[in-house]
């Protein structure tokens, strides 16, 4: 009999970590061992524990995905890491795997690719979707194209410069009060920024400001 592979999923919706465990528990060879619903929790869960594969979602409370791979760069015994991800671009694909993550699938095609997945990157090979690699090919032929500033119809000409230094320092993961610091405003300054910031880039935290930032090339 195989060696059963066994799993944690990390996601903040509990429907999605209900429906990927799901899919999952038909497998003989897998078995779901734990879930986290932030960034923190999972952490925490490796510290003590320890499964063979972390499916592991970016735009998480507390401590977001890429907080979560940094962090378990100091794990002991390290699972390979499958992304999961509302965001395919390309840029973010390269700094999961940059940081070691060995699988990247975007959410909206979890269902289908996730056990493939599973059993790819648990035995030490990375795992995307076609879609994924075929965005992988077009840049290494043609070269990363230049974004003209543009996601979902938001320029970033459209935002003023101060804007421009916020979302740089949030990517950066600067708190509040850091960004006070640096840019020598007041923190309520800097939250006011932040939520026009989120307002603007139709985004709904600081994950995704980040994101917006590295598709954009703000940093």
């Amino acid at each position: 009999m195989d060696k059963t592979i066994t799993v944690h999923i990390a996601d903040d919706h509990q429907i999605l970590i209900d429906g990927v465990k799901a899919v999952l528990n038909l497998e003989a060879n897998i078995e779901v061992i734990g879930f986290s619903l932030n960034g923190i929790q999972v952490v925490d869960w490796f510290k003590d524990h320890y499964a063979n594969v972390l499916i592991l979602d970016i735009n998480m409370p507390e401590l977001d995905g890429i907080g979560v791979l940094k962090a378990l760069k100091k794990v002991k015994k390290r699972p390979e890491i499958i992304v999961l991800s509302s965001y395919d671009d390309i840029k973010l694909v390269k700094e999961v795997l940059q940081m070691g993550a060995k699988g990247f699938v975007p959410k909206k095609s979890a269902g289908e690719h996730i056990v493939n997945a599973v059993y790819k990157v648990a035995n030490g090979n990375q795992y995307f979707t076609d879609d994924v690699k075929e965005k992988m090919m077009q840049t290494l032929l043609n070269g990363q194209p230049k974004n003209e500033g543009s996601q979902d119809g938001v320029l970033i000409s459209s935002l003023t410069k101060r804007e421009i230094q916020v979302l740089k320092l949030v990517a950066q993961q600067y708190s509040t009060r850091e960004i006070a610091g640096e840019l020598v405003i007041s923190e309520s300054t800097v939250e006011t920024h932040r939520k026009n910031l989120m307002k603007k880039v139709k985004v709904k935290n600081s994950v995704g400001l980040a994101i917006f930032a590295l598709k954009n090339e703000v940093i």
